[in-house]
Order: structure tokens, then C-alpha cells, then sequence
């Protein structure tokens, strides 16, 4: 039977609160039983998009075990093509029906497009100007009024920003999430991780309750 969206979510929220508690446990399986379990095929509950960070593993921070989360990990959790037919690819194929786009706090990637936007040289290095380019339009906007009172608050807003875009870009950005979306129940959802609490707070996306 097909784990709904809300379905998924309410798992993941549990398995954070394990994570967070240090009571988790990764799966219900031993690890032979699962992988022989998994031969056959996945169907994972749901499909998160994370940043890259070595403290950040999706698996780990949910609470989750092997065949439970179909991960695609970049610097930032940008939405770049490669990332969209990712998506897609899992929410046809699996039929998953929860996407959750996940950034943490004091993200690199994100700082560092801050520190861009702010100086006047020759810009961000080479190997981290395809990342900037594509979370600077979610922040800039931020640094309209001048220079931040509060630079810490300022990363918190910006990661929350990205998020958003990142999670808009995957709902609006692709004919067939799309479609999943109008037509099967597919939700795309904004959380951040807390590097200082190990909390995950989803807060974009998620419908009121009825």
C-alpha cells in the first residue's frame, strides 16, 4: 500500500524525535535481512533534497534506515536540472509522494553567497560560483536595506529563503511534479536541520490541518 505524503511525514517527524532524543534506532531491520529485503526493488517514503554537509545526513537526522529515503545531496540543496530529473525520476518510478527540500543552519554555501553579494572583488572562487549563482536570487533581496545589524540572523533568514526557492522551483519548475502534485497527492516540503539542537523544522509546505 502507498505511504501517503502526510504519512511519510509524520514518520519522518518521529524518527527525528528519536534522533534528537538518542533513542533512534536507523530501520526496523537487522542490516543482512534488509539489504536482502531490498534486492527486489525500493520503494522509499519519501525523496529529500539536502545539502551536501558532512553533519547533515538525511538518514541519520530522520531516523531512518536502508530503502527509506531516496537522497540527493548538493552544496546548498540547490535546484539545478540534474536535481529536478532526480525528483522526478523517484516520484514516478517508486511513486513516492513526499519531497522534502532540507537546509541546515550556518550553511556554507549559503554564507558564502552572502559574503559575495556583500564585497566588491572579483567574486566568489571558481568552484563555488555555479552554487552562487543560483541561491544568490533567493537572498539578495535580504541585503536591500544596507549592511545587517545582525549578521547570525541574517544566515538564518537567508538558509530559510533558499529553502523556500529551492522547494517553489521543484512545484513549479517541472511538468510532472506538477502533475503529481494536482493529480496524486505529491507534496513538496521546506525544513531546515539545526546543526545546535539536531531538530529538524519543516516549515514550508505543509497543508493546515482540516
Amino acid at each position: 500500500m502507498r505511504t501517503t505524503a502526510l504519512e511519510a511525514l509524520a514518520r519522518l517527524r518521529a524518527g527525528n524525535r528519536r534522533f534528537v532524543s538518542g533513542t533512534q534506532s536507523l530501520g526496523d531491520s537487522p542490516f543482512p535481512a534488509r539489504r536482502a529485503e531490498l534486492l527486489t526493488g525500493q520503494q522509499p517514503l519519501a525523496i529529500v533534497l539536502g545539502c551536501s554537509d558532512s553533519r547533515v545526513p538525511a538518514e541519520i537526522v530522520f531516523g531512518q534506515g536502508l530503502g527509506d529515503l531516496f537522497v540527493i545531496r548538493v552544496a546548498g540543496n540547490i535546484v539545478a536540472p540534474s536535481q529536478v530529473e532526480s525528483v522526478e525520476f523517484a516520484a514516478e518510478r517508486f511513486a513516492t509522494r513526499l519531497v522534502v527540500v532540507l537546509g541546515h543552519s550556518r550553511c556554507g554555501a549559503v554564507l558564502a553567497t552572502l559574503e559575495e553579494l556583500q564585497r566588491l572583488d572579483e567574486g566568489p572562487p571558481r568552484n563555488l560560483r555555479s552554487i552562487v549563482d543560483r541561491i544568490r536570487p533567493s537572498v539578495e533581496g535580504l541585503l536591500a536595506g544596507g549592511p545587517p545589524k545582525n549578521p547570525e540572523a541574517l544566515v538564518g533568514e537567508a538558509v530559510r529563503a533558499n529553502v523556500r526557492a529551492s522547494a517553489n522551483q521543484l512545484r513549479q519548475g517541472s511538468r510532472v511534479l506538477e502533475g503529481l502534485i494536482e493529480r496524486e497527492g505529491l507534496l513538496v516540503v521546506g525544513a531546515e536541520y539545526s546543526l545546535e539542537t539536531g531538530v529538524v523544522d519543516v516549515f514550508d509546505g505543509v497543508p493546515e490541518p482540516r
